[in-house]
């Protein structure tokens, strides 16, 4: 049995929003045999379902790839529905049937295919106003209709509507990008919306990112602009061949609404007596509403959805409702999470809903929310008193676990409220789950870090008045993210907005969307505006690191010249070209080697400087040599080499004594290969020794915390490893676990072991950064790794190394080419390992502490290696078991 299941275009099953020329094609394969490797295959392309009148055939394509396939055939059509199928045949000569088929139909692709202009419900004098404002428009349909697509975005947020419900489910639309650079529009199919006769369009807009507040510890406003406005164009097709166009002009009608006020930090005030009924459906009476007004704006600079949309994914029922010390009356969902309150309430007009929003209780039980600093995070309902009301807010979201009901008609019923939790819609990955269940727990507050954080673009934390998309957390963080969490479109979409975001010079500002250079006069904390280590590398780490989890070279071929201009940048900064000690840094950031009052670790920022340098040059001149660029590899390979030379110079004594005695020192220059050979066993042994010094714990910050661990194992000390891992007692990460987190914390110390708290000031409790350690879990713990040279686990090392007591582990990876699995266990003396590998794909297996003779019955030839034996395998499962000892 051979087969074609799960057919993509561009990542995404059946997309309507195709904005390129050449879109890719994926699929997976099945069969009932092992070591199966497609041959070659055959893609269809037509404009009917019947593919009897062919646009592009294939033909028989002698290849294994089936991932990332091109389409090659004529130019597409805009506003077009395309099929197409896939046959394959396999290396043992069986030749599948053709692929159920699928489709992906092509958007607007070109600006001036925009007939529509931008129209806004505000005046002059609205720019400090955080109001919702309606549009709206009536238009008769006379013809059958055959299909409708809606091209939508706005300044600002919005909802649309059609004959009076919501279109799609996506949230925050048009989502957060550098709107004066680039602003992503959507496309609806709203074919089964719209009938013959009458029928109406209306937007509900609010201020967003767009002219919000933002960055709320400097208080920015109307970054991008001081008016909401909306961008429309519906094509509706009739059956008779015909086509009208319906687009916001100033025929459209405007009024203030029901929302008198939504924020992103502060919340949302909505009044249901103000609704008008009605208004989004025919025949309304529209006479008092003002006229639309136009709005420039530059339609080159809009573009086709190119990330993921922020959708509903879960809803969380309440776990207890109680009174505080006091007299606060809260709810409790049991998880820290980002979204909001859904409720439902009756009442008499007039009547309101206040609620309130908190991560944590203090020490003594009271609701926390002096971390939240500037942001409100309050909703405040007014009822219409016509029954029961239900109410979830539009343009706003809380991170949040706590809600304090500060004024609510009659007893609040508990089963009244759920937590809807939002974030961009990522498929999950990766699983995991062990013998030991505080770890368990880890993985589950590191996955809800980043459901938290991952709202359109990779931000530092949900809750306070920040929420921006800080470079350093992201790069610190993206390998762990790409094992949880189908990140390949929300990375691909933040890292275009790096591109287009970067400085001329080649420097990368510390958050993207840039909201923060040029502004940061007032800031206390950081003497610059952009480019610091381990942040700005995000321009290069980001790409190579989704690179290799997803094998797809047009992410390194978008970010080339954002890298080599980034490694540019720092060579014109660094002294000599090789040292690189100028300029503001984050350092070792909130380590807990810090001086008193410093959020910056003990560790020198010119060495962590110069150790990232080495390390962005090294992985540019792997992207070159992967882009086929052979003479700039090499001039990069030679710039690698200087700077190493120059690191080992400039922080190592002629003994070999690294110069700065600090973990994270040690964790860099051993993690990316800067210590002198003939010093690396000093360089661990001085590691070693900073550990036992403090007890086994790590005083490490940002950029050393993710690599100790790694270190660790690397070098010989995979106890160490586990020791550090599994420490439950302040500081460790099962610490947190232990205090009863459910999310990873900005701070090791965020609530300390007598209960109080790490200062107001920067004590986020959903902060993904120190769940870094989830790479290594996946790696070490699971053995779940990829060969750099056949990214997107086209070849997979498999590489289980059991430690710290865990029993057994069951981790799974769904990859591009399937599910890709790794079960251990240890009984009785015995270890029991299997795996599956997916179709079209191989895995190098090494089985610890095993030797050739146990497992050769496998008929898989293996060899001795380090710490076991190791063999080639091909698709299929495998089980193994033998003596552990």
């Amino acid at each position: 049995m051979l087969k074609v299941v799960q057919l993509k275009c561009e990542y995404l099953k059946n997309p309507i929003d195709i904005g390129v020329t050449k879109p890719r094609f994926s699929w997976i394969i099945e069969s009932d045999k092992r070591n199966v490797v497609q041959t070659s295959y055959e893609v269809h392309v037509s404009e009917n379902g019947d593919f009897r009148n062919m646009l592009w055939n294939s033909g028989l394509v002698e290849s294994d790839e089936s991932a990332h396939v091109y389409y090659e055939g004529p130019a597409l059509k805009s506003k077009t529905k395309y099929n197409f199928r896939v046959r394959i045949s396999d290396n043992y000569g069986e030749t599948s049937d053709w692929s159920e088929t699928a489709f992906f139909a092509t958007t607007l692709c070109s600006p001036n295919e925009w007939v529509a202009r931008f129209i806004t419900a505000e005046g002059k004098d609205d720019g400090k106003s955080s109001k919702g404002t309606l549009l709206r428009k009536e238009f008769g349909i006379s013809e059958e209709i055959e299909s409708a697509r809606v091209y939508v975005t706005s300044l600002g947020m919005y909802e649309l509507h059609i004959n009076g419900k919501k279109v799609g489910d996506a949230l925050f639309t048009p989502g957060w990008t550098a709107y004066n650079k680039r602003l992503q529009f959507q496309t609806y199919d709203v074919t089964e919306m719209l009938k013959q006769g009458s029928n109406a369009i209306g937007a509900v807009l609010g201020a967003g990112w767009y002219k919000g507040d933002l960055a709320g510890w400097i208080g920015r406003r109307n970054v991008y602009g001081d008016k909401t406005a909306l961008l429309l164009q519906m094509n509706v097709l009739f059956k008779d061949g015909s086509e009208s166009v319906i687009v916001s002009d100033d025929e459209w009608k405007s009024s203030d609404g029901p929302i008198l006020y939504s924020e992103l930090y502060h919340g949302e005030t909505y009044d249901a007596r103000l609704e008008k009924e009605g208004w989004d459906k025919p025949d309304y009476g529209d006479s008092a509403w003002e006229k639309a007004q136009y709005v420039d704006f530059d339609l080159k600079k809009v573009v086709p959805q190119d990330g993921l949309y922020v959708k509903r994914q879960e809803t969380l029922k309440p776990k207890a409702m109680f009174v505080t010390p006091k007299g606060e009356q809260v709810i409790d969902f049991g998880q820290n999470l980002a979204g909001w309150v859904k409720f439902k309430v009756s009442g008499n007009p007039g009547d309101r809903v206040i609620l309130k929003h908190a991560e944590v209780l203090d020490k003594d039980g009271n609701f926390y929310i002096e971390n939240m600093r500037a942001a409100k995070v309050r909703i405040e309902y007014i009822l219409k008193g016509q029954g029961e009301e239900t109410f979830e807010p539009h343009f706003t979201f809380q991170g949040f676990r706590y809600i304090m009901i500060e004024e609510f008609p009659g007893n609040p019923p508990l089963e009244k409220f759920e937590a809807i939790v939002l974030h961009s819609d990522m498929e999950k990955n990766g699983t995991f789950s062990c013998s030991n269940e505080l770890l368990n727990q880890l993985n589950h507050n590191i996955l809800w870090g980043l459901k938290g954080n991952f709202i359109d673009i990779p931000t530092d934390c949900p809750q306070r008045d920040e929420r921006l998309g800080w470079t350093g957390d992201a790069q610190i963080f993206i390998s762990t993210a790409c094992f949880l969490m189908d990140t390949a479109l929300f990375f691909r979409k933040w890292l275009r907005d790096l591109k287009a975001e970067q400085l001329e010079n080649g420097g990368v500002p510390f958050v993207i969307p840039d909201v923060l250079t040029n502004n940061l006069q007032s800031d206390r904390i950081i003497r610059e505006q952009h480019s610091s280590t381990g942040w700005g590398d995000a321009a290069v780490i980001c790409p190579w690191t989704a690179y290799q989890y997803y094998g797809d070279v047009e992410i390194l071929k978008e970010q080339y010249e954002t890298m080599k201009k980034w490694v540019g940048y720092i060579r014109e900064h660094a002294a000599e070209g090789l040292i690189w000690d100028t300029g503001f840094h984050f350092g070792d950031w909130v380590a807990l080697d810090a001086k008193e009052g410093s959020y910056i670790g003990a560790t020198p920022t010119d060495l962590i400087a110069t150790a990232y340098y080495a390390y962005s040059t090294k992985l540019t001149a792997q992207t070159a040599r992967v882009l086929g660029n052979i003479n700039e590899a090499e001039e990069y390979d030679s710039l690698y080499d200087k700077i190493i030379q120059a690191f080992r110079n400039e922080f190592y004594t002629s003994r070999g004594r690294l110069a700065a005695r600090t973990q994270t020192a040690h964790i860099l220059a051993l993690m990316f290969d800067l210590a002198p050979i003939e010093h690396k066993d000093r360089t661990i042994k001085t590691l070693l020794k900073l550990l036992e010094e403090n007890k086994g714990h790590l005083t490490t910050g940002f950029l050393g915390t993710p690599y100790f661990c790694h270190v660790l194992s690397e070098n010989g000390h995979l106890d160490a490893a586990y020791d550090l891992l599994l420490k439950e007692d302040f500081p460790s990460w099962l610490y947190q676990v232990k205090m009863g987190a459910t999310t990873i914390w900005e701070h090791l110390d965020g609530i300390k072991p007598d209960g109080t708290m790490w200062s107001a000031n920067m004590n986020s409790f959903n902060h993904y950064a120190y769940g870094a350690i989830g790479d290594w879990i996946y790696k070490v713990t699971a053995g779940i790794n990829i060969d750099p040279s056949f990214p997107g686990f086209k070849r997979a090392i498999i590489k289980p190394r059991p430690g710290g007591g865990i029993t057994y582990v069951i981790a799974k990876q769904k990859t591009i080419y399937g599910d890709l699995s790794v079960e251990w266990s240890l009984i009785d003396g015995y270890i029991m390992v299997s795996v599956i590998v997916p179709h079209n794909t191989q895995a190098f297996i090494t089985l610890p502490k095993a030797s050739p003779e146990q497992v050769q019955d496998k008929g898989i030839d293996f060899v001795t290696c380090d710490g076991g034996c190791a063999g080639m395998v091909g698709s299929g499962r495998y089980e193994f078991k033998y003596v552990y000892a």
